[in-house]
């Protein structure tokens, strides 16, 4: 049986266009997600313009690992900090 520690997403690694990495939680990656969809000319991808900005967040977290700004494309992933 799996161990229920290896579903438990709670620490990301965040990757911005300059390339500079940063641990984050859960909710600072919420942050920086909200900020960079709340930029002045950002393309929301069109599956998620239907979405509330909450919703929209939910969704780039759960089915994807990147988003592109003007200032280029931001990445995220989930990592496990403990063994």
């Amino acid at each position: 049986m799996p161990d229920r520690m290896m579903f438990f997403e709670d620490t990301y690694v965040v990757l911005s266009p300059r390339l500079e990495q940063q641990f984050v939680s859960y909710l600072e990656l919420r942050q920086i997600l909200h900020r960079l969809l709340e930029q002045p000319g950002v393309e929301i991808p069109l599956d998620l313009r239907q979405l509330d900005r909450e919703q929209q967040i939910d969704r780039l977290i759960a089915t994807v690992c990147e988003f592109s700004t003007a200032e280029g494309v931001w990445q995220w992933y989930v990592v496990r900090l403990e063994k």
